[in-house]
């Protein structure tokens, strides 16, 4: 095991800069997931930890060593792909062990290790078999396998589960949680999908655009987004974001809908702000703003509902059962805890009073 840090690490293809002074520090076992949407540069940024992109400018820690120019092989890692990248024409076995084979181990220890990840993994049964015979969750836990084999100091993942189902990959997740609860091997998850981030990770890096807009815990992430893009993006269904102002102690939308503030945000007035609020700390209340029901979608457990005020497009997420239909009017409160203010023109959240 060991730790990692980037420091101020920068990324160009000729002109064109896709990372900008990335800095985290990743502490030895921990699981940290890279996310963000697509193009934001967190699969470069790993690949760039690999070996296997070069780093323009910065330095990247693996322990206490500087791997700017170590080839891959002498990194210490392991790395689960998408695509798996299973060797075909070999079975299970070969393919688990075949790092070991090519560092020239002797075949008993090859042997035993494969033995040892093929029991953490359930792969017991299947060693004989070729990639060709085994289901898609099978070949990611080889791929897992390979890189268990290896007892590197850290595992790399690059959006492993985004070929399976979703049912498959809530399966997996759980699988890789407790995998590294077992192995406490740091642990470096690339994925666009924040649902994965929020229920894997220690910590989560937010990236967009190859800038880190936020690195927390996934719960102080959700709590307290440092800006209206990781408010957005963490969440789902995402926050509701409203232009207006606050003035007289109130938010005032655009629209004139009037929304509670607390106590905090509505001792100074804003010309110009954007109020946040997540769909899960919208409620039912009498006395509340009025609001046409647009979509209702029932899932069992919960109902996420959207609605119309004065032009302006919510969405709600209740835990009760909805017996409302469409074209209803509802009246809504806002949970005055869980509410933000963001500043309109730099988008950063508004923490005081001041």
């Amino acid at each position: 095991m060991a730790k990692v840090e980037i420091r101020d690490t920068y990324k160009h293809y000729g002109p064109v800069e896709v990372i900008h002074g990335v800095n985290v520090d990743i502490a030895d076992g921990e699981f940290v997931v890279l996310v963000g949407p697509s193009g934001c540069g967190k699969s470069t940024l790993l690949q760039m930890i690999a070996g296997l992109e070069t780093i323009t400018e910065g330095e990247i820690l693996i322990g206490d060593r500087v791997v700017n120019h170590l080839p891959p092989k002498e990194r210490d890692i392991a790395m689960v792909f998408q695509n798996y990248a299973l060797y075909p024409h070999m079975t299970v076995e070969q393919n688990m062990g075949f790092s070991l084979r090519i560092r020239r181990e002797k075949k008993d220890k090859i042997k035993q290790q494969v033995a040892v990840a093929a029991e953490i993994l359930g792969l017991q049964d299947l060693l004989k078999r070729y990639p060709r015979e085994l289901s898609g969750g099978q070949r990611q836990r080889v791929a897992m396998g390979r890189a268990i084999v290896r007892q590197p100091q850290v595992f790399l993942f690059d959006e492993p589960l985004s070929n399976l189902d979703a049912k498959l990959r809530s399966a997996m997740r759980s699988e890789i949680k407790d995998l590294h609860q077992r192995l406490k091997t740091t642990t470096i998850f690339v994925t666009h999908d924040q649902i994965e981030a929020m229920t894997m990770a220690d910590k989560i890096v937010v990236m967009n655009d190859g800038i880190v807009e936020q690195f927390g815990a996934p719960l102080d992430l959700y709590d307290e987004p440092v800006n209206i893009f990781v408010a957005g993006f963490i969440g789902s269904p995402a926050m509701n974001f409203i232009d207006g102002k606050v003035e007289g102690g109130v938010f005032v939308a655009q629209n004139g809908e009037r929304w509670a503030l607390p106590k905090a945000m509505s001792t100074k007035d804003r010309s110009s702000c954007i109020y946040g609020v997540r769909p899960e700390h919208i409620r039912l209340g009498e006395g509340g703003i009025e609001a046409k029901i647009t979509m209702i979608e029932p899932s069992g457990s919960e109902t996420q509902v959207g609605v119309e005020i004065n032009g302006e497009h919510l969405v709600c997420l209740f835990r009760e059962r909805m017996h409302a239909k469409l074209d209803d009017t509802i009246s809504l409160v806002a949970d005055l805890a869980n509410c933000h203010l963001f500043d309109k023109e730099s988008g950063l959240r508004i923490v005081d009073a001041g």
